[in-house]
């Protein structure tokens, strides 16, 4: 069995069979052991040893279940582009901390670009997001603009795959 080892960028190296346990985990983190081994043709032991040396090394990081908040009475999502003033370490990171406590708020991405950070929340309806943006977001002292884009539909997401050799 070949181990993952670290390439020359630090990341973690995969043979073919990785790749596949990693792509039937993407999709569905709960099937049995036993089912993942059979699907890439290795013994359970194998199998197992792989998702716990994938695990280890951090290839795969959580296993989480996935909560539609529609089900849950929040079927408006948006993105809300934020620029944060004044850049520091310590104004970035009391945006995130409080962002991040807000129930509406389901992840907070730092990017590039003119918005320091994308915040993706999920609301019951355009009135709460409203007041999401101006009650709760603007009158934190380091927000100095936001940026909405509403979120259509449910995302398309796709497994990690294995670039082609180069």
């Amino acid at each position: 069995m070949a181990k993952p080892d670290a390439g020359k960028d630090g990341s973690t190296e995969l043979d073919a069979v990785d790749w596949a346990i990693l792509g039937i985990l993407q999709n569905d983190a709960t099937i049995p052991n036993k089912d993942i081994a059979a699907r890439v043709g290795v013994a359970p032991s194998t199998c197992l040893q792989r998702v716990r040396r994938l695990r280890a090394t951090g290839v795969v990081s959580s296993v989480r279940a996935h909560v539609d908040p529609s089900r849950l009475g929040r079927p408006e999502q948006a993105f809300i582009a934020v620029q944060v003033r004044p850049h520091s370490r310590e104004a970035a990171e009391d945006f995130v901390a409080r962002v991040g406590r807000m129930p509406e708020t389901m992840a907070v991405y730092n990017v590039s670009g003119v918005q320091d950070y994308l915040v993706h929340v999920a609301v019951r309806d355009s009135t709460h997001l409203q007041s999401l943006i101006i009650d709760r977001l603007l009158v934190l002292p380091q927000v100095a603009h936001c940026h909405t884009q509403l979120i259509f539909g449910a995302p398309v997401t796709t497994p990690l795959r294995r670039l082609p050799d180069t």
